[in-house]
């Protein structure tokens, strides 16, 4: 979005590091396309650090609220999958501790700063591009459908489609809500959002509505810095995110594919294509049966990114057929999202992604609050010692990788 492009842009005008500029973007965005990402979601980043020479893995990946219970979540499947909308799928917001923990190890402005292009627009307002009004409308037409579980969408319509309408293309949006939540976080740094006016405004909330996120869930969180997962490809050094993101699988898919000759293939041909495919379905097979939170489940890592491994998957794929049934390795989901990277004058350079998961979010929006939960906990499995199964606490697997 090109008001988010201008505020980055701001940052680094003043003097402000690459950090500074994405954190100022990502507030943006949250206004502008909140049809993908905000206040309500996770995220992660990588951050290369010219002064140490390595690259900083940052995960801010919330967990699913301590009092929702695993039977509590069964009782609310739908053919035994979690559903995709409702306080049941929301886990708790990591993006705001992730720009904290961004902004204090690399930021160099004031963090208020921060937030004065999002707040001004918010107020001023911006107008809504095509693809946003188009999703804005698809989004709020399914929250309000009978059946879809949302527990309460009046807080949505008032704040996505007050009056009961939804924007058309170039009309003018504002959200002075957000602004109010971002005013308190600008004054009041990542506790006001974690154990502040705003944690108690979205306790009460779910209180209210008969949902689980709580006060203890938001002040216990906390982002990671993490070691990122490496392998090489063709000699260059391809660095993914771990944690409980699907980052391993691009890295899987690397080692088998390197098994093949690509160039003799040809760019884009048939063979080529037919490899990286059938890699990719290979890779996927793997991340459905192991990839979960490494703080409940022991996840063969190193197993799954070695070579001798990839060569054993590559000779399952065949030149001259689909691999049926494709199936994992037997170890000793779609969203929309939002990605930017920047880059400034010292070579610092951030890789950074965030996103509420499935569109908009859950439907929910904490009372005058301005932004929706994310319905990340929609990825949990129930199936029976699958390592990514719903437990209280636990963080869902993530699609999103920087």
């Amino acid at each position: 979005h090109p008001l988010a492009t201008q505020a980055a842009i701001e940052m680094l005008k003043r003097g402000g590091s690459a950090v500074d500029a994405a954190i100022a973007a990502n507030a943006l965005l949250g206004f502008v396309e909140p049809v993908s990402c905000g206040l309500g979601g996770d995220c992660f980043a990588f951050v290369w650090d010219p002064k140490s020479g390595k690259l900083a893995g940052m995960a801010s990946s919330g967990r699913s609220p301590k009092s929702l219970s695993l039977d509590t979540v069964r009782s609310r499947a739908i053919n035994g999958v979690l559903p995709k909308l409702g306080a049941v799928t929301v886990s708790t917001p990591g993006a705001l501790d992730g720009w904290w923990t961004l902004h204090q190890r690399y930021g160099k402005l004031k963090w208020a700063d921060l937030f004065e292009p999002a707040i001004h627009y918010c107020q001023a307002g911006a107008p809504v591009p095509q693809i946003i009004g188009y999703y804005l409308k698809r989004n709020m037409a399914a929250f309000l459908r009978p059946g879809m579980g949302v527990e309460e969408t009046a807080n949505a319509v008032a704040t996505y489609t007050p009056g009961g309408k939804a924007p058309n293309e170039y009309d003018v949006r504002h959200n002075p809500d957000l602004a109010r939540t971002y005013g308190m976080i600008a004054a009041g740094g990542r506790d006001a959002f974690y154990d502040g006016p705003i944690a108690k405004t979205i306790d009460a909330y779910f209180k209210r509505i008969g949902g689980w996120l709580s006060q203890a869930d938001l002040r216990e969180h906390h982002a990671e810095w993490v070691e990122p997962l490496v392998t090489s490809y063709r000699g260059v050094d391809v660095y993914a995110m771990g944690a409980n993101t699907q980052g391993l699988a691009t890295l899987q898919m690397l080692n088998i594919i390197e098994q093949f000759d690509l160039r003799e293939f040809g760019f884009q041909s048939a063979q080529s294509l037919h490899v990286q495919i059938e890699a990719k379905r290979l890779a996927y097979e793997d991340r459905a049966r192991f990839y979960a939170d490494p703080h409940f489940a022991s996840i063969p890592i190193d197993w799954l990114n070695s070579k001798d491994y990839a060569k054993q998957r590559a000779q399952l794929i065949r030149p001259d057929r689909i691999l049926e049934p494709v199936y994992p390795g037997q170890a000793p989901s779609h969203g929309d999202t939002t990605y930017f990277s920047m880059a400034d004058k010292d070579g610092m350079m951030v890789s950074m992604i965030q996103s509420n998961f499935r569109g908009m979010g859950s439907g929910l929006v904490a009372d005058g609050l301005g932004f929706m939960f994310q319905d990340r906990g929609e990825l949990f499995s129930l199936q029976d010692g699958h390592p990514n199964i719903y437990a209280p606490g636990k963080r869902p697997f993530q699609t999103i990788i920087p």
